[in-house]
């Protein structure tokens, strides 16, 4: 076996690696860039290797310094994780030709399935079902709208070398397709250095369903059952599951097999994914093939019980499969929700910045693959995930409520992140009953996400909470020694909480363990440890365990529970009375402003001084995190003034262009 192996990686897959490694008693090796030099998976490692600046074409993507890293501190073996290098043939070779094992397959099969034009050739030569389409080259905008009509509306523009969501676009008439054609070309030129693109017919109502196989060098192959992958955003996969809410038996073992079947045609080695479109009859159609481990890997690995990053160590060593097909038994249900530092509250922008405060859930059905800790940093270099928050239960509905308990409890300041949005989908009624497509998101949420969104079974647990921390701060001032004679705090019991502009009565009294509320002569028993200063307010309402997280600005109390985010005050009922009569706030005008809704580079101004624009007409592009994101005019105007230019870093909220 091998005794020191180099991640050539970063963040949370790095340090998901390293843990198998340490398991099998082989030590590691880490890289790092300037901007990852205090990062997670660096201090993780035995050895670790600067390898260049923060951006990763300086740092992560520098085949010579990471396998001089390797002769430097003598590693035997690389495992490249996902994204970097993890599916370059170049670098496969060139490991070889140094006499260093690469965890993964070989080149043929990595250069088959990286090019989706050949991919697909090459599923429809081993038999596999294939989506209708156009799998040469596409030359211009007008050869695509050529193709796409041919083919008929609505389309899917896709990078061939492209990966992650980026490279793809969905047009739905002839100026969608020239707009994506456009798009696709130039996240594919920027993202993979290959600006080819192809064009498949797009399906309706589709599912994303992959089959994890697992192959060794001595011609076993075997699929490891399916993953549900359909709840996506811009492509982007959001939540994973396993197995399938959708597969029937027999759906399932078409799929495995067909996946063995391409397996084989490539010659593959290691961990692999065969991805597959599933319309609504459970036809389901060849997507991709990738070759390596994918981000999702863990809700696979707790249903089968299988170390997957092991099973490719030791492949890489040149053993033999330690299980065969009839030994996969699929027992359980896995969730897994990507947590990311983006703000979903405003349509999803990456957010960078220092984790202030960073305590994730724990627990025995809990699994938190990270690569972040409490004051680290979130870059603006690289993928926002924060972390990859998996859990277990006996059958679907224990797993989803397992994890609407850990992203309760999963907490983090610092950055804007997707946690309420992670809890509002794992609670939305079509989630809970399995009825998924690719399309869930933007049609369940078409303009964009908002804690109204949220259904509360009972709005009035947060009015409850909000009182019991309430009481906790009155009952520790009315203990404040030194206080003016007459004038003590003395502790009340009826108090108002005005949420969103409802006032609320409420009779809250102290009770053994906790507290004693009565809201609308209802009765509310809350049994509670909760002290002072914690961010996570657990106890049962009732006898239902709750877990809120709470904070405290001024006056307001900010609770976040199952994803709806409540902001309340509690008042004497003097205070509410008053607080009636107060005069609203009113928010400034911005409307003669754009904007930078992200941080990001500036890569494009559609306009200048004096112009006239129209409503929908491209204002300006902003590249963030390797994605085109085009500013378009909410409404007829004339531009006033261009405060930025091209090359620009920009902020939030950066002045952009002034209308007149």
């Amino acid at each position: 076996m091998f005794e020191k192996i180099l991640i050539a990686n970063r963040g949370e897959i790095a340090c998901r690696v390293m843990k198998s490694a340490r398991k099998m008693g082989i030590k590691t090796v880490a890289v790092y860039s300037e901007a990852d030099k205090d990062a997670l998976h660096v201090q993780m490692a035995d050895e670790a290797v600067h390898i260049g600046a923060a951006p990763s074409a300086e740092s992560y993507l520098v085949m010579d310094r990471i396998i001089q890293a390797c002769r430097d501190t003598g590693a035997q073996a690389v495992h490249p994780g996902y994204g970097f290098l993890s599916e370059n043939a170049a670098f496969c070779e060139a490991l070889e030709k140094e006499g260093i094992a690469f965890i993964g397959p070989a080149t043929f099969a990595i250069n088959s399935m990286g090019d989706k034009i050949t991919s697909k050739r090459l599923a429809e030569e081993a038999g596999v079902n294939v989506i209708p389409g156009y799998t040469d080259v596409v030359r211009d905008a007008d050869h695509a709208v050529e193709i796409s009509s041919g083919i008929g509306y609505p389309v899917m523009l896709k990078a061939s070398a492209g990966g992650g969501g980026k490279g793809m676009r969905v047009a739905w008439d002839e100026d969608g397709c020239r707009d994506g054609f456009e798009r696709a070309t130039n996240e594919a030129r920027s993202s993979f250095g290959d600006e080819r693109v192809f064009i498949e017919k797009f399906i309706e109502e589709p599912r994303h369903i992959e089959i994890q196989i697992i192959a060794d060098t001595h011609g076993n192959i075997i699929y490891l059952g399916e993953r549900e992958c359909s709840i996506q955003r811009r492509h982007q996969k959001v939540i994973e599951e396993a197995p399938s809410p959708f597969l029937d038996e027999s759906t399932r073992k078409a799929m495995g097999e067909q996946a063995v079947l391409l397996s084989k045609a490539v010659q593959y080695r290691s961990a692999g994914t065969v991805e597959f479109i599933v319309d609504a009859k459970r036809n389901f159609y060849f997507l991709e093939m990738n070759t390596r481990l994918q981000v999702e890997h863990p809700v696979t690995e707790w249903v089968t019980g299988q170390d997957l990053v092991e099973l490719m160590i030791k492949v890489a060593n040149g053993e033999e499969l330690p299980l065969k097909q009839e030994d996969v038994v699929l027992k359980g249900w896995a969730m897994e929700a990507r947590v990311y530092a983006e703000d979903p509250f405003r349509n999803f922008l990456p957010s960078i910045g220092r984790l202030v405060y960073y305590d994730p859930p724990k627990g025995e059905n809990v699994r938190v693959d990270t690569g972040v800790y409490e004051g680290g940093e979130v870059s603006m270099y690289y993928d926002p995930m924060i972390a990859k928050l998996i859990t277990y239960g006996e059958n679907r509905d224990s797993a989803i409520d397992q994890m609407c308990q850990a992203l309760d409890e999963y907490y983090i300041k610092g950055v804007q992140h997707n946690i309420s949005f992670l809890n509002a989908l794992m609670v939305h009624p079509r989630f809970k009953e399995g009825r998924l497509s690719t399309n869930f998101i933007a049609e369940e949420y078409p303009d964009g996400f908002n804690s109204a969104h949220v259904p509360q079974e009972d709005p009035v647990k947060s009015i409850v909470v909000a009182a019991c921390v309430h009481r906790g701060f009155t009952d520790r001032s009315a203990k404040l020694s030194g206080q003016m004679a007459g004038h003590e705090r003395v502790v009340a019991n009826n108090w108002v909480v005005v949420v969103d502009g409802t006032f609320n009565p409420i009779n809250i009294v102290p009770a053994p363990g906790g507290y004693k509320a009565v809201v609308e002569d209802k009765e509310y028993l809350v049994i509670t440890d909760w002290e002072m200063g914690q961010p996570l307010f657990k106890g049962t309402l009732n006898g239902e365990l709750i877990c809120f997280q709470v904070s405290r600005e001024r006056i307001w109390y900010h609770l976040i529970h199952r994803g709806a985010q409540t902001d309340a005050v509690v008042m004497t009922p003097l205070a509410a009375e008053l607080h009636a009569k107060m005069p609203e706030k009113v928010a400034p005008d911005l409307s003669k402003f754009l904007l930078s809704p992200m941080p990001g580079l500036l890569v494009r101004i559609s306009v200048k001084e004096g112009d006239e624009v129209k409503e929908g007409e491209e204002l300006a592009v902003i590249e963030a995190m390797k994605m085109e994101n085009v500013l378009r005019a909410e409404q007829d105007a004339v531009v006033a003034r261009v405060a930025t230019g091209v090359g620009d870093s920009l902020m939030v909220d950066q002045v952009m262009i002034e209308f007149e």
